[in-house]
């Protein structure tokens, strides 16, 4: 009973740190986008009402995931990871799949921009979840996945790419797959990444301007020095907020990849460091409660969700501090995009919810 009680006080405690979060992201956006959404639209609020929708719409999702029977995205996961696939297909269909600065990844259903590479996070997780804990045979693992990553390669997106294969292969791991075949899976994965990164001009210059930032200051180096720019103008405590000078059209898309340069350069080193704890503490109570669970398709369908959205924090905050190349990848609750914030939160509220339902009895715990 005492355990029971603590896994629910658990979901509330992380359910509070996801709206804090949430509410953050939301100012963070109002930040960020103003002077884009000005220039492209002659209001400055139409990036915020854009993703105020996303955030309702999650709210939606979110309770979605809370309240429906977690053997339900289990159950679904087939048709949900088909149907992802199909997503991903249309994006190469002329009329439906909307491209972008050379990139098709996305498409128009029903004058809603949907990301479907987005959908592939959550349904693969539920798919693998359903299928790793009975078994693991590699070839057929390892044929899925590459179907997965070669739709999504073509788009091109290198790092959803990267962020699938690993949560791929994490599923793998997690389920009790052989290390011997993880192995393997590196010893092939790295070399045709190198070789991606290689064949492709723009992933080349990505590759070069980190590793010598200096290279091209007013062309592909220009997004990560202004970045750099502004982590350096927050210092300790920052500009306080709404004083950042980057967000004026300085860095490249200041309110979705680069988002948490405008948060140091207002908040500092403090205030940054403050809101990475939060991430911190949403992954620790996260995998808190899905350890708990013991129904192995469950457990690893909440552990996934946890790699996942863990990955996109890791990557987000790894390239705007230089660690790793820029990739385009969102920060989760931060980040303007309304596909990404709408799966995340669906992926929050599974988590969520097997706390609160500790009692049934298909949900059994340690």
């Amino acid at each position: 009973m005492k355990q029971l009680f603590s896994l629910q006080k658990t979901s509330l405690a992380l359910l509070v740190l996801t709206i804090v979060l949430a509410i953050l992201g939301s100012i963070f956006v109002l930040e960020a986008s103003a002077t884009e959404s000005f220039e492209t639209f002659g209001n400055q609020y139409v990036l915020l009402k854009q993703h105020l929708l996303g955030l309702g719409l999650g709210v939606i999702s979110l309770s979605l995931g809370m309240f429906l029977p977690h053997k339900f995205w289990i159950k679904a996961s087939p048709f949900m990871f088909i149907s992802s696939l199909i997503l991903l297909v249309l994006v190469f269909i002329p009329g439906i799949g909307l491209e972008l600065n050379g990139s098709k990844r996305w498409i128009s259903v029903f004058g809603f921009v949907v990301q479907p590479v987005e959908t592939l996070k959550l349904s693969l997780s539920a798919f693998y979840a359903r299928w790793l804990t009975h078994h693991q045979r590699f070839g057929p693992f390892l044929f899925i996945t590459a179907v997965c990553t070669g739709l999504i390669i073509l788009q091109p997106d290198l790092g959803s790419t990267l962020l699938i294969a690993t949560l791929a292969t994490s599923m793998y791991f997690l389920a009790g797959g052989k290390i011997k075949n993880i192995l393997i899976t590196l010893a092939v994965g790295i070399p045709l990444v190198i070789g991606l990164i290689f064949s492709s001009s723009y992933r080349r210059n990505r590759l070069t301007t980190f590793l010598n930032p200096e290279s091209d200051p007013l062309g592909s180096s220009f997004q990560i020095r202004q970045i750099t720019l502004a982590l350096g103008r927050g210092g300790l405590v920052g500009q306080g907020l709404g004083n950042s000078s980057q967000k004026f059209a300085y860095i490249p898309e200041a309110s979705s990849d680069s988002i948490f340069a405008i948060v140091g350069e207002e908040l500092g080193f403090l205030g940054s460091t403050l809101i990475i704890l939060m991430f911190v503490g949403f992954i620790t109570l996260g995998f808190k409660i899905v350890n708990a669970v013991k129904d192995p398709d469950i457990k690893l369908l909440g552990q996934a969700c946890l790699v996942w959205i863990g990955l996109q924090i890791m990557l987000n905050l790894g390239a705007v501090v230089a660690l790793i190349p820029l990739t385009g990848m969102p920060l989760p609750f931060f980040s303007y995009g309304r596909s990404s914030q709408v799966m995340v939160f669906l992926a929050t509220g599974y988590i969520i919810g097997l706390g609160r339902k500790t009692k049934t009895k298909k949900l059994s715990i340690t």
